[in-house]
């Protein structure tokens, strides 16, 4: 077990954005936690913490790697005493026809002997709910909400049930509205009623904080859940009924911070497009853009955009440099260069740019994409991260401590669809 381990929630992240997430809501909740990237190798120190959320890699790659992955991240978790777990994927249910989430969620089921678990992606306060299972963005339905656009995982049905029953061999059913609004106990009695009927899993409607609640006590006895990282933020005040969870005071605090701020974007998404133009508004002179098709000649642009961060970072001016693009203009270089190429061109650009910058004194890094965020921390070598308080739903800013530096890193990841049209600039005014 790690040094001092009582934990109480242990969750295995599909990726590096959403582990940050759900870590994010955990925190909020009154929990004390700890992201460890990948399976740890060594012994985590985990005296004053709550709960641990293991950020794998593991949405996009084959099934059989997500599920090895997951696997042995549970393990881990299980050897540390936590007390429930939980499966993360993205409030958007992306994923493929052959997996990640069902095979994935099987396999877990198998590992803990256990006979079934609900499936909550909804997350409200971004605009994620479900309704008679279909899962909508906002006012539309997520085949209509620019998800069919995603460049690895689009999603064209918004029916989880019909999604996932394509995932997996074993029975999918719903909990609705309806259900849901009879309380926590009526929940939990319609869970069993189809767990005796051999449903496994159970898509699970959500149109507010009041069902994730409800959700929340119907399943806290469960050994495994899944979902979004709304349900991360209802699970603590059922963890302090059950007397495993002490009240917290500042479960988000973190160190001063301290040194250049720098913001690099990959992700292509719409909120994400939106931010960069709101930030290049406010600083026309302050971005920098990268091309996969020119990153493909050489190193020439790579060190055209170290120069232009060199530059702005010594006379303390904001500093982005950023890969998004418009669809068409994506869609362009993966025509050209393939998809796998051009996406590890621009992962690779904006992670030793990270790399070389840290290095140089950036002590403040805010990073925009999972794909993105999941290089630039492999890059970094970076294996734990204490998250801290939000910066808008689903982001707080984390810290981490490095070999050569003195104070820690800040660093704030963003899922691609997250955050506000100010996020690049308003992140680092709450930062302190």
């Amino acid at each position: 077990m790690g040094m001092g381990a009582n934990i109480v929630l242990g969750a295995i992240a599909d990726d590096f954005t959403g582990a940050t997430d759900l870590a994010n809501n955990l925190v909020r909740g009154g929990m004390r936690c700890l992201q460890v990237i990948g399976v740890p190798q060594q012994e985590v120190d985990l005296t004053d913490i709550d709960a641990v959320v293991v950020a794998l890699k593991s949405r996009s790659c084959p099934v059989d790697e997500a599920v090895a992955d997951s696997l042995a991240a549970l393990e881990w978790l299980r050897q540390q005493g936590a007390r429930q777990l939980f499966f993360k994927y993205c409030s958007t249910f992306d994923s493929t026809d052959q997996g990640n989430i069902g095979p994935v969620a099987d396999s877990l089921l198998e590992a803990l002997a256990a006979h079934q678990t609900v499936m909550v992606p909804a997350f409200p306060i971004n605009g994620r709910t479900v309704y008679q299972g279909h899962l909508f963005v906002g006012d539309r339905l997520l085949n209509d909400s620019g998800m069919q656009h995603h460049p690895l995982n689009p999603m064209q049905d918004a029916d989880l049930v019909r999604v996932l029953s394509r995932q997996t061999p074993h029975p999918v059913g719903l909990a609705n509205r309806a259900v849901l609004a009879k309380g926590a106990e009526a929940t939990r009695a319609h869970l069993t009623m189809l767990a005796d009927q051999g449903v496994r899993h159970v898509i699970c409607d959500s149109l507010d904080e009041q069902d994730l609640e409800i959700l929340a006590e119907a399943t806290v006895a469960m050994p495994l859940v899944t979902g979004g990282s709304g349900l991360g933020q209802a699970l603590p005040a059922q963890y302090r009924a059950q007397g495993w969870l002490d009240t917290i005071s500042e479960p988000g605090r973190l160190s001063p911070a301290s040194g250049g701020a720098l913001v690099l974007s990959g992700s292509c998404s719409r909120a994400t497009l939106a931010q960069v133009a709101d930030f290049l508004a406010k600083h026309p002179d302050g971005g920098f853009a990268l091309d996969p098709l020119t990153l493909s000649e050489g190193d020439k642009q790579w060190e055209q955009a170290l120069a232009f961060a060199l530059e702005r970072l010594s006379s303390n001016a904001p500093v982005l440099i950023y890969a998004s693009a418009d669809p068409e203009k994506v869609k362009t270089a993966q025509a050209e260069l393939g998809v796998e190429r051009a996406g590890h061109l621009v992962e690779e650009a904006l992670s030793q740019l990270a790399v070389t910058l840290v290095n140089e004194g950036v002590g403040r890094l805010l990073v925009a994409g999972g794909e993105t965020s999941g290089a630039v921390v492999s890059a970094l070598g970076i294996t734990t991260l204490r998250i801290g308080e939000q910066i808008d739903p689903g982001v707080p800013w984390t810290q981490t401590s490095m070999v050569g530096r003195e104070a820690p890193l800040s660093l704030a990841l963003k899922s691609g669809n997250f955050g506000g049209i100010d996020f690049f600039t308003r992140a680092f005014e709450v930062l302190v």
